[in-house]
């Protein structure tokens, strides 16, 4: 008489699914999740754009603070002035000629 094969008991196979879902469950969250490997990646390239944008707002600043000192009543800086007359109110010396 031969042995006829055994299934494997049910217990058994419920259990391994049950492992599998919850090792794929885990594994995505790891992945995807909001604390998983693709949102560190957008993150750290938000902060490099960010750090970037601060420092061009940085360097900004400074060049305005410049020309508000060199426009400040306890130093006026008359290149700079007549730069910006020229440039905002359209004034011209009396020994130039404007061409246009």
């Amino acid at each position: 008489m031969s042995n006829p094969r055994k299934r494997p008991a049910l217990g058994v196979v419920l259990y391994f699914a049950g492992a599998f879902c919850v090792g794929t469950y885990f594994t995505f969250a790891a992945v995807q999740g909001d604390y998983g490997l693709f949102r560190r990646i957008q993150v750290e390239a938000d902060l490099a754009a960010l750090t970037a944008q601060r420092d061009a707002l940085a360097l900004e600043l400074t060049d305005l603070e410049n020309k508000t000192r060199r426009l400040s009543d306890r130093y006026l800086d008359l290149d700079l002035l007549d730069e910006r007359a020229r440039a905002v109110l359209g004034l011209v010396r009396p020994d130039e000629i404007v061409i246009r």
